[in-house]
């Protein structure tokens, strides 16, 4: 946890309760450490802006060099407004573009990641460069929800359709400049090396490519017992394959990856309130409801995500569960791992209502994902914690009236 509990405090008397909070100094350290990915021949990370898409953090990660992933129309939009140059954007998305010709015709990156994308594209724009996304038959990923690749997932262009991907780039004369895949959230050195060799056989059909992108899904440790990527171990593989590469077929690949978990999970927090605390007798559970749940985090539900918490007061400990304020029985904040049914007690000082808690590992898929307006919660805001202590408001909490402003 980055915040001290007079900062948490501080937070909840300028901004309330619930609130995230990010830290600059860890978004810099994380984005160093993705620079230093290992690589051979030239490297480009890209940011995955749906992790957090507030403008904050993309115009610092921008300002550091990165370059940004977007997965849809409106984040190419978004990325665009916070300031990042369009040459430096690539979308990758599930949908067709709904906007491609303003979009490309912008300067910005085209990622085909269906046959049916890269048909449309090549209509459009016949005789252009382009990326291609496949799916190298291979996925990674703590539950099935966090794989991205392999065949329970319709992310990419299934490897076995690649004669379809040359046949549909010969007829419309286009390039394919670049290769993308992406497997999902993992650690293993071991799983890259063969994804990054799988890739690579791609790219040697596909002579016009000079670069390949990766991915990312750097899994992070939010909380004790969890294994966190070793970038140089994770690329140290990798750089040889693209070093055997060139020895092979003389071409010499720049490399891309694009994390979005690793560079912004530990740098987010949320500051919250213990509201009210109950329990279901001596064989039950102690529950310590928050004012912060589902509408601010929704992973625990989502996959038994976890995430550490604070209590901060001075009490003796407890085993607590601890859930959200939302009339729903999935808001829970202390699932099992990997289950989002089962209960999962912590010890902490035993919470009373009106104690602080700190939610943290909250930076990635907390505010680009959680459920707002659930229950009628308005959006919780967002402050950015800066080197010299200072914290800065990046967004403003929703009212009710914004809440209803589109209801006709």
């Amino acid at each position: 946890m980055f915040l001290t509990p007079a900062q948490a405090a501080e937070v909840r008397d300028r901004f309330g309760t619930p609130c995230y909070v990010y830290d600059r100094a860890s978004l810099d350290a994380a984005a160093a450490r993705a620079l230093a990915f290992p690589h051979a021949f030239g490297l480009t990370v890209r940011y995955a802006m749906k992790a957090n898409p507030n403008a904050a953090i993309l115009r610092r990660f921008v300002e550091l060099g990165l370059h940004v992933d977007a997965s849809s129309d409106f984040e190419v939009e978004r990325a665009l407004r916070a300031g990042a140059p369009p040459e430096r954007i690539q979308l990758t998305s599930q949908m067709p573009s709904r906007s491609l010709r303003a979009i490309v015709e912008r300067g910005v990156l085209y990622n085909a990641c269906s046959r049916h994308q890269l048909e449309e594209y090549g209509t459009a724009y016949p005789g252009a460069d382009v990326c291609v996304r496949m799916n190298p038959g291979l996925g990674s990923g703590s539950t099935n929800r966090t794989n991205t690749g392999g065949p329970g997932s319709s992310f990419g262009i299934w490897h076995d359709y690649f004669a379809d991907v040359q046949a549909i780039a010969a007829r419309h004369g286009l390039h394919v400049r670049r290769l993308h895949s992406h497997i999902g959230s993992g650690s293993d050195p071991a799983v890259w090396q063969r994804v990054a060799r799988m890739t690579l056989e791609l790219a040697a059909a596909l002579p016009e490519v000079t670069t390949v992108n990766l991915g990312g899904g750097f899994k992070v440790a939010r909380v004790a017992g969890e294994q966190a990527t070793d970038l140089q171990q994770c690329g140290a593989p990798v750089r040889e394959e693209f070093i055997r590469f060139r020895e092979r077929h003389g071409r010499a690949l720049h490399l891309e990856i694009e994390p979005g978990t690793y560079l912004v999970a530990n740098a987010g927090a949320i500051v919250a309130t213990c509201i009210d605390v109950v329990d279901t007798g001596g064989d039950g559970y102690t529950f310590a409801k928050l004012d912060t749940g589902m509408t601010e985090i929704a992973r625990p539900s989502l996959y038994g995500a976890q995430h550490p918490i604070d209590v901060l007061a001075e009490a003796p400990p407890a085993e607590v569960v601890f859930c959200g304020p939302c009339c729903e029985s999935g808001d829970i904040l202390t699932p099992a791992p990997g289950d989002p049914e089962a209960l999962a007690p912590r010890r902490v000082p035993t919470p009373q209502a009106g104690d602080l808690v700190i939610v943290g590992g909250a930076g990635a898929y907390c505010a680009a994902m959680a459920t707002i307006n659930y229950n009628s919660y308005p959006q919780a805001p967002e402050v950015m914690l800066e080197p010299d202590g200072t914290l800065r408001l990046v967004r403003k909490r929703q009212t009710l009236e914004q809440v209803l402003q589109n209801e006709v």
